[in-house]
């Protein structure tokens, strides 16, 4: 028998189940990478910092972007309603800044200009790839599929709790009010959750349509891990992209 027919043959895991077998994939969040633990554990340098900060602003822009493309794909006025909250989330609004800005404000906390980040310059290949192929799924997944993947906002309290608590402490040099886009996704995060949550729990009602689900939310999970990737090769190792090549 088919591997695909013996799926179709098994029971839908209970909402409890499902909801159970998305959670347990947060062993594999990126909090984990041993980038991030270093950086947690204070082993990071200005330059590592630095570059993480650079590079995760090409996801942060990335986001809202990704976030259009699940409401243009969606049908649902009361879904859309409730999503395009995300977009204002990073886009700010008039009077009130977004989440882009407050990354931009930490890049200038860790020493960066607003310049160099917005450019993109720093931007390693391998991030660009990353967040570029996270893009294009949600442009052409269904809108479920892409409100899915969103999931790894199950685990982003943890990793936003985890900085404030550690960084303060080990890196002084950095100025404190950048860390004001930390403490402001701690409550935007857990109401996103439940949204997301809600929408995959209801949606994917098969077993084979749970399974795939959970897919989903692992191929999220290896676009963060992929990025993490590419900054330990170039700020870890020392090896960044073409490091080895005559130009």
């Amino acid at each position: 028998m088919r591997s695909n027919e013996l799926v179709k043959e098994m029971h839908a895991w209970t909402k409890e189940e499902f909801e159970r077998k998305l959670r347990n994939k947060g062993k594999l969040y990126h909090i984990h990478h041993p980038f991030h633990v270093a950086m947690n554990s204070g082993l990071s340098t200005r330059e590592q910092i630095q570059g993480w900060v650079a590079n995760r602003f090409y996801y942060q822009v990335t986001i809202p972007i990704k976030d259009a493309a699940i409401m243009a794909n969606c049908p649902n006025r009361d879904v859309r309603r409730e999503w395009v909250q995300r977009i204002l989330d990073h886009d700010g609004v008039e009077g009130q800044e977004g989440g882009i800005e407050a990354w931009l404000r930490l890049g200038e906390a860790v020493g960066l200009t607003r310049d160099q980040i917005n450019s993109q310059e720093l931007v390693l290949p391998g991030v660009r790839f990353a967040c570029d192929a996270y893009l294009n799924f949600a442009r052409n997944a269904s809108w479920q599929e892409a409100a899915c993947s969103s999931l790894t906002e199950l685990f982003a309290p943890e990793i936003h709790k985890s900085r404030l608590k550690s960084w303060p402490s080990h890196y002084t040099w950095i100025d404190v009010e950048g860390y004001k886009y930390f403490r402001k996704r701690l409550s935007e995060a857990r109401r996103d959750v439940q949204h997301g949550l809600d929408i995959t729990l209801n949606y994917f009602k098969s077993r084979e349509q749970q399974e795939h689900a959970v897919g989903l939310l692992q191929f999220k999970l290896d676009v963060l891990w992929s990025m993490l990737d590419s900054m330990h090769l170039a700020y870890t190792y020392n090896e960044p992209p073409f490091h080895c090549c005559e130009t």
